[in-house]
């Protein structure tokens, strides 16, 4: 039986603990061999999202097969939560006996605490990897990638990327068939590799006030994979082509037909990831040709 423990400071964010806690939850439901344990150092936590939750104050036993996780909180800079010397060290020890230690977005900056990410690659949310740079210069702090591992100390971009960590964990430990069988079962779309950005094309061009521009994103983003005519987008937005093309590319930067390409590429490039071909990924994502894929992968290597 392995055990997996969540360190748990004031301001914990339900999601990134609930997250992994359910993938590790369920691999122990399909029958492999997981305890989850929760510890804090006092025995009532205030949630980021202000539920109480109840922990306990003593550590079990753990071996090298076992897997302390810290999951983030909502403070940041000089609210960062204060953690005692007892846990730091913990974490230390942990990982000198041969364990793994893993961290969810801010979370990261207790393993940078305890000496875990000098001279490794980590990551955590976007919003605070400056802060995470700042107050660790020794570690590596790896921009836009969901998480990283280096010598069992595994962190996570954060939120809803803590599921892709223990779904990376959990392939690690009894392969990918059973990471799968575990996604299915919490109704995942898809297992994420680690190296995948944080934010995907859909979320970084939406950060805009154009109601119009939303409606044709809206299309877009349901029907990617298909040919959208310019006309079928301004019909849909309510306004002529040559209005639709001036006020998508001033919201966002791109042409609708830019836009649907960084949409087919970024799928594209997932597929690929998970062992598809180039060419049928560009079947799959509505290419006609795999070339025009192709050149769009080389135009952003």
């Amino acid at each position: 039986m392995n055990h997996v423990v969540f360190f748990l400071v004031p301001g914990v964010h339900l999601l990134d603990l609930a997250g992994p806690a359910q993938v590790f939850s369920t691999a122990a439901d399909f029958g492999h061999p997981w305890t989850l344990g929760y510890v804090a150092e006092r025995p009532e936590v205030r949630t980021a999202q202000g539920l109480p939750l109840v922990a306990g104050l003593t550590w079990p036993e753990l071996g090298p097969d076992d897997l302390i996780v810290v999951p983030g909180w909502r403070a940041a800079g000089e609210a960062t939560p204060a953690i005692g010397p007892g846990p730091l060290r913990m974490l230390r020890e942990h990982h000198a006996r041969g364990g793994t230690v893993a961290s969810v977005c801010a979370g990261a900056d207790a393993l940078g605490r305890a000496g875990l990410l000098d001279g490794r690659r980590c990551t955590t949310h976007h919003d605070v990897q400056d802060e995470l740079a700042r107050r660790h210069p020794r570690a590596i702090v790896v921009p836009d990638v969901l998480f990283t591992t280096d010598d069992r100390v595994v962190t996570s971009a954060g939120i809803a990327s803590g599921i892709d960590l223990a779904l990376h964990l959990v392939a690690t430990r009894h392969g990918p068939a059973v990471a799968a069988q575990v996604a299915r079962e919490m109704v995942v779309y898809a297992r994420r590799n680690g190296h995948e950005p944080q934010t995907s094309a859909m979320l970084r061009h939406r950060a805009h006030l154009d109601d119009t521009v939303h409606r044709a994103q809206n299309l877009i983003d349901s029907r990617f994979d298909r040919a959208l005519p310019l006309a079928v987008l301004a019909s849909a937005a309510g306004v002529s082509e040559r209005t639709l093309t001036r006020l998508f590319t001033r919201a966002t930067g791109l042409t609708p037909l830019r836009y649907q390409q960084t949409l087919r590429l970024e799928r594209a490039e997932h597929l690929i990831s998970h062992g598809a071909t180039v060419d049928s990924a560009a079947r799959s994502v509505g290419f006609e040709d795999p070339r025009m894929l192709r050149r769009l992968r080389a135009r952003t290597a």
